[in-house]
């Protein structure tokens, strides 16, 4: 029997679900933007798929290496597990085309604003992208999601604001934080609930 296809939410890391902080890397500097644990859980309730998807270049330029990247993943699950919230999966690109040192130094396909992440997640997680959705606070995560097939939202936390003119060239929505998006989301019906 084949798996039906679900819709998940992307969600960017640095400036839309944490405070952005230049090359996060260390779990005490980790800090929620306000509202965004529980919108994350409304996101979880309404049966959602919720993906990290993130570009972590620090590893790619020796800043840090992709276990303080899992370390820091492991200490934002349990944190949204205090509220009852939970992230499906994080994708990571550790890499960046010009900066790279080593393996890490390459002009790979899942850097957004390519889609590779959102298209490895969605076959991973038999994700229907044309009922998915990104968010982030970049024009190059509205990039990523929109060539994958997804409606992309643009946060005006992060960089949101001073990314918001290029990310609405590109078609991306903008909204005021995660909370706001998750209202926009789950707003469209894409779930129908009981």
């Amino acid at each position: 029997m084949k798996k039906s296809r679900r819709p998940a939410v992307f969600l960017d890391r640095d400036g839309t679900i944490n405070v952005e902080k230049s090359y996060l890397h260390r779990v005490e500097d980790f800090e929620f933007i306000p509202a965004a644990a529980a919108a994350i859980r409304r996101l979880n309730e309404a049966g959602f798929l919720v993906i990290v998807v993130t570009n972590q270049s620090g590893v790619a330029r020796g800043y840090y290496g992709l276990d303080d990247v899992d370390a820091l993943h492991r200490h934002l699950q349990g944190e949204l597990g205090k509220v009852g919230a939970f992230i499906d999966a994080f994708y990571v690109c550790p890499h960046h085309p010009s900066e790279g040192v080593g393996a890490f130094g390459i002009d790979c396909s899942c850097r957004k604003g390519r889609p590779g992440m959102l298209l490895r997640a969605a076959e991973d997680h038999h994700i229907d992208l044309a009922r998915s959705f990104m968010v982030g606070d970049k024009a190059a995560a509205v990039e990523a999601g929109l060539r994958a097939g997804c409606r992309s939202l643009l946060v005006l936390t992060g960089y949101g604001k001073s990314e918001a003119e290029l990310a609405s060239a590109l078609g991306g929505r903008p909204v005021a934080d995660l909370a706001a998006a998750v209202d926009y989301v789950l707003g469209q019906g894409i779930i129908k609930t009981d």
